[in-house]
């Protein structure tokens, strides 16, 4: 009996190993397993819901890892998908080349134990009329329950509310909100502007909401959002580090909160406590002329960041009523950050949902800053509109031991971009 024991012991730190070396990331969150372990569920259709579709596939039950056999396009018509079940790794990395591109609406996660990679999110308009509502995410993350999750090298853009978000009910604590959040090695850009949402202008980058905790946002590109580049509110807490942002028009990382939201409400706001390492703004044409890196108010730990205006000289770091921390409020255990010479050509390398081959938007994006171009834009058709990619197939081997599907995964990704 003890011999079994023993055994099966060994066999968890096996399974365990190969499910944190899948991810090179350290964040807060990032050493879930996710799905590993459970059921592999195969994508094999491109349709938006019905048997095969990544809809089905993300609305069932237990452990699971989904991957495709199929790449293309998945028109989600205006409709969100909803992450409710918990335990999921979803591996777009296994889908054929162009790789897997929502549109036309989003993913909101409200379950925890979640990553998600090598995707492509691009709500857009949905060819509806200016102000009209329609205010989709990118990617969500909100509700008590969203915790420990991971969402890296992914590409989102044309998002009408934010790109990316953490959020949930932000007014009963830190308990009763999503946390332990990690974006990392991201493509968020081009959050559309005077769009569909009813407050008129809105291109927002992330948005870390009120009392979140434990949001890391490592390593990803911000290009040509307004604001929210990322934006923490009262009481959250997390680190921004090793970033690269170009041409954001009045916000980089903002802190602060909005004082009548939490009138009538039990508890009081507070300032943000973030740590801001090793990230490099750069100005672009739509760049307010001092946009600072950090603005508004709260509580900050500054180290190795840089500012650069349209003629490469250095601007200010700080704007508004911030307090300075002699150290990081919180810090993702093992996180240790790239140089700031290094950040600029690591994150064009490596950021965003295929870096190794990247789609027309992606390099697009990509491009706009080295050829100091690109603006921010009200809808899609500003910039060529929804891809239209040719649906391709491959039938996909999977390990039948489930503890060979971490290395099978990362057999998927290019050496140079694990």
């Amino acid at each position: 009996m003890i011999r079994h024991f023993s055994l099966l012991i060994l066999l968890l730190l096996t399974f365990n190993v190969h499910a944190i070396n899948l991810n090179s990331v350290t964040g807060f969150g990032v050493d879930t397993t996710a799905g590993l372990g459970g059921e592999v569920i195969k994508v094999t259709s491109l349709a938006a819901a019905g048997p095969g579709s990544l809809r089905a596939a993300l609305n069932q039950s237990g452990k699971r890892v989904v991957v495709f056999e199929v790449g293309g396009i998945i028109n989600l018509a205006g409709t969100n998908i909803d992450i409710v079940e918990p335990f999921l790794t979803l591996a777009g990395e296994t889908a054929p080349e162009p790789g897997i591109t929502l549109i036309r609406g989003g993913l909101s996660v409200r379950t925890h134990d979640v990553r998600i990679s090598h995707i492509a999110v691009r709500p857009g308009t949905n060819d509806m009329q200016a102000l009209s509502g329609w205010e989709p995410d990118g990617i969500g993350v909100s509700r008590a329950q969203a915790r420990n999750v991971h969402v890296d090298h992914v590409s989102t853009s044309w998002a009408v509310d934010e790109n990316m978000s953490a959020s949930g009910e932000r007014y009963e604590g830190p308990e009763a909100t999503s946390g332990r959040v990690t974006f990392s090695n991201s493509i968020i850009a081009e959050a559309l502007d005077y769009a569909t949402h009813k407050k008129g202008k809105h291109s927002k980058g992330i948005l870390i909401h009120d009392y979140v905790q434990e949001v890391a946002v490592v390593g990803n590109l911000f290009a040509h959002n307004d604001r929210r580049n990322p934006y923490f509110k009262a009481h959250a807490t997390g680190v921004v580090v090793n970033n690269l942002m170009y041409n954001l028009g009045n916000a980089a990382v903002q802190l602060g909160y909005i004082a009548h939201e939490w009138v009538g409400h039990k508890f009081k706001p507070g300032n943000p406590k973030v740590a801001v390492v090793g990230n490099e703004l750069r100005y672009g044409r739509d760049t307010y002329s001092d946009l600072a890196l950090v603005s508004y108010q709260g509580d900050v730990y500054l180290s190795d960041n840089q500012v650069l205006n349209l003629t490469g000289g250095e601007m200010a770091q700080v704007q508004g009523d911030i307090h300075f921390l002699d150290k990081a409020p919180v810090w993702p255990t093992g996180l240790q950050p790239i140089s700031l010479s290094d950040v600029y050509e690591h994150v064009l390398h490596n950021a965003g949902a295929r870096p190794w081959a990247r789609n027309d938007v992606d390099r697009r994006i990509v491009a706009s800053l080295r050829n100091k171009s690109g603006r921010i834009i009200d809808s899609q058709e500003a910039v060529g509109g929804y891809p239209n990619y040719s649906p391709t197939y491959r039938a996909l081997l999977v390990p039948k031991d489930p503890r060979d599907i971490a290395d099978w995964l990362q057999s998927f990704i290019p050496v140079e971009y694990r």
